[in-house]
């Protein structure tokens, strides 16, 4: 087999994106369908595509032979049952993160696609994106020697709708989830204890929500690394992503992305154009080469670069910063594994 035939499941944003990838970007790959509970939208992505089919029950999509791979992008709750359904059929799987906000029905669509014997990738991109995986690189060569400290920057430019908030999982499962994946690809090692502290400094309806726009994470590894997370929900110049790894033989950083290299020098100062404001500018190429990976290990029947247990991992860190923050001590990943 030198191409396979792919269904998406949910056509909202990310569900249009990698449709349009799919189709003009990735040759091994057919896209033949795609489902959304409001058949309007798949239907209308099918026609702005030139995709064969659009339907409104994701079975339509499972049950069509021609089919070897889905990708699921609809909401967050639907994840792990689409997923056991996927499986049951046989399809390949992609998921966007996260597979569920419950550990236990995590535990029930990895299961799932253990039994079914087929492949479940989940979406985490950054892990793909050309500067950030250059760093794993170095760290995994030790062009840094053995690495000591981790800093993730991550934040965004502005705050999400407050109707999402309320039904975000919170800033740790929603947002640093991405980053609690970075640290655990960065360095290659998993986290043991997490110390969380946060504020509401953006906006007081965030609070009103439950919810906090601030926070700074400390992570202890198994192998002994530091790290340091910090989020905020509104950096007014920009989509803020930076990581650093410090090592006892140097350091290796990567910065923000920006529309060009342009720097302007005058009298008075120095200046360039601001970071790339929009995530799905800011890693463009990473969703591209992330779907390319998929689509590999699907041809080439190797396991998925990001498996489902790696899909689980982040949210347990997620939980374990939660209660850190809630009950104000660090906390052990192994008080909230189950």
């Amino acid at each position: 087999m030198d191409r396979i035939n792919v269904g998406i499941i949910g056509t909202g944003r990310i569900g249009r994106l990698h449709a349009e990838n799919l189709m003009y970007r990735l040759p091994s790959a057919e896209l033949l369908a795609v489902s959304d509970i409001y058949v309007e939208a798949a239907e209308k992505v099918a026609a702005n595509l030139g995709v064969p089919a659009a339907h409104q029950d994701y079975r339509r999509l499972l049950d069509d032979d021609r089919i070897d791979a889905v990708l699921i992008c609809s909401s967050t709750d639907t994840h792990a049952q689409i997923i056991t359904d996927a499986a049951q059929a046989g399809k390949q799987i992609f998921c966007e993160k996260p597979i569920a906000l419950d550990l236990a029905k995590i535990d029930m669509a990895l299961a799932a696609a253990e039994r079914a014997g087929v492949k479940l990738m989940v979406g985490f991109n950054r892990r793909f994106d050309p500067s950030f995986s250059r760093v794993r690189e170095a760290v995994a060569a030790g062009e840094v020697g053995e690495p000591h400290l981790l800093r993730i920057t991550s934040r965004d430019p502005a705050p999400p709708p407050i109707d999402y908030v309320k039904v975000s999982g919170g800033i740790f499962l929603d947002m640093t989830i991405h980053d609690f994946d970075m640290a655990r690809f960065l360095i290659g090692s998993e986290v043991e204890q997490i110390y969380a502290a946060g504020n509401v400094l953006v906006d007081p309806a965030i609070g009103q929500a439950g919810d906090i726009d601030t926070t700074l994470i400390t992570l202890h590894f198994d192998n002994g690394v530091l790290g340091a997370i910090d989020n905020s929900r509104q950096a007014v110049y920009g989509y803020d992503q930076r990581v650093e790894v410090f090592g006892s033989g140097g350091v290796v950083s990567a910065d923000n992305a920006y529309p060009n290299t342009v720097q302007i020098g005058d009298a008075q100062r120095v200046h360039r154009d601001l970071p790339l404001n929009f995530f799905l500018e800011r890693y463009n190429e990473a969703y591209v080469a992330e779907m390319q990976a998929f689509v590999d290990a699907v041809l080439k029947d190797t396991p998925p670069p990001v498996t489902g247990w790696d899909g689980r991992v982040p949210v347990v860190m997620g939980y374990a910063a939660q209660k850190s923050y809630q009950e104000g001590r660090p906390v052990k990943l192994s008080e909230v594994e189950s």
